[in-house]
């Protein structure tokens, strides 16, 4: 397998990535890990809150992690250094597909064919999820742009936030969920739960009520979108307790979105302050403690002491 040239400074933790810049690739890019998490989806036994479904940051870019079949699994790894898409087996197969610009269509078909060639039976939904005006995997022409800086550069935040993400979750005692990226909203999450049922939600689909069937203090990042003309960090509560958007939370620059009902810090604040990291772990405490003061969470049995 040849080695791309890299085309970017692979040492900067905190890169830009203006919207504008790479929006293209972003919707290419949202449908690819849609495709391929939908096979882990159709494959993977099912787990409370969804737990299934995401991928998750690797050394190279995203991963399934292993997907059981039949007497042994598969992995299939986005390498966002070289670009490539590799499906490995457990049987020492390995095969992959290169990341370039590409058609959805053409990525579909081509995906499905290599894991048909490692006698991977597989089938999936082809409709785009929790996107405006999705369009069949097998029938998606439009989208098609692969800028492979502008994906290293959104990797390599993901890197950094997931290990600032998985700071943050060490300092909890209770059910946590894992540090993993949604591909339905193609963001990095961490949920911290409070122990208690939340209340029925009528009206809610079949996702909504198993995703949010316990009381939730979550933070996560996303690149962007619609009226968010940037990569923000968002947190909300599940159910938002009376007062939670007008907690004050840190650093200055967190707002509060009342059309989102979630928190917001922008990127580009949190990359400019002065220590970026504690700019991101203030703003996953405080929207935490925005939850579970205002939820009374019984915050002596569920958090670590912090150390003497």
């Amino acid at each position: 397998m040849p080695v791309a040239k890299s085309v970017v400074d692979p040492s900067e933790a905190w890169p830009a990535l203006p919207l504008s810049a790479w929006a293209e690739t972003y919707a290419t890019l949202h449908m690819w890990t849609q495709i391929v998490g939908k096979v882990r989806l159709a494959l993977s036994p099912r787990v409370n809150h969804w737990w299934e479904v995401p991928l998750y940051v690797s050394a190279r870019g995203l991963t399934t992690s292993p997907i059981p079949y039949r007497k042994g699994a598969f992995e299939v790894q986005f390498d966002f250094i070289d670009h490539w898409l590799i499906v490995s087996t457990s049987s020492g197969e390995t095969k992959s597909m290169r990341l370039e610009p590409r058609t959805v269509a053409d990525f579909y078909a081509e995906f499905l064919s290599l894991l048909q060639s490692l006698d991977i039976d597989v089938k999936i939904w082809n409709m785009p999820v929790e996107i405006a005006n999705p369009i069949r995997f097998d029938q998606d022409r439009v989208h098609g742009a692969y800028d492979p800086q502008y994906v290293n550069a959104f990797w390599r935040i993901l890197v950094t936030v997931d290990a600032i993400f998985k700071e943050f979750r060490s300092r909890f005692l209770g059910k946590v969920s894992p540090v993993h990226f949604f591909w339905g909203s193609f963001d990095l999450a961490v949920t911290r739960f409070s122990g208690r049922r939340a209340p029925e939600r009528p009206g809610a689909d079949a996702m909504t009520r198993e995703a949010y069937s316990h009381e939730v203090s979550s933070v996560g990042f996303w690149p962007g979108g619609g009226d968010i003309k940037g990569a923000a960090f968002y947190a909300y509560a599940v159910p938002a307790p009376e007062g939670f958007g007008e907690y004050a939370v840190r650093p200055a620059g967190a707002f509060y979105n009342k059309q989102l009902g979630e928190f917001l810090l922008m990127y580009d604040d949190v990359r400019h302050s002065e220590s970026p990291r504690d700019a991101l772990l203030d703003y996953c405490q405080t929207t935490y403690d925005a939850a579970a003061d205002l939820g009374h969470w019984d915050r002596a049995e569920l958090e670590k002491a912090p150390p003497k």
